[in-house]
């Protein structure tokens, strides 16, 4: 089975075996959006539990 070529390219693994996101949003358009809700965007996240079974197929693990 391959790895989905999109999902390797915008999800890490961490060393606990979570799964490090980027958040949405911050492409485009940044002259309406605050400055504190652009650094907030900047920063990594985490997959929600819920999803995290979809992303960990996709990523064949």
């Amino acid at each position: 089975m391959k790895t989905n070529s999109s999902a390797k390219k915008r999800f890490s693994v961490t060393g606990t075996g979570k799964i490090k996101r980027k958040h949405a949003f911050k492409s485009h358009i940044l002259t309406k959006k605050a400055t504190t809700r652009k650094r907030e965007l900047s920063k990594t996240g985490l997959v929600h539990k819920r999803d995290m079974n979809n992303v960990k197929f996709m990523l064949c693990m």
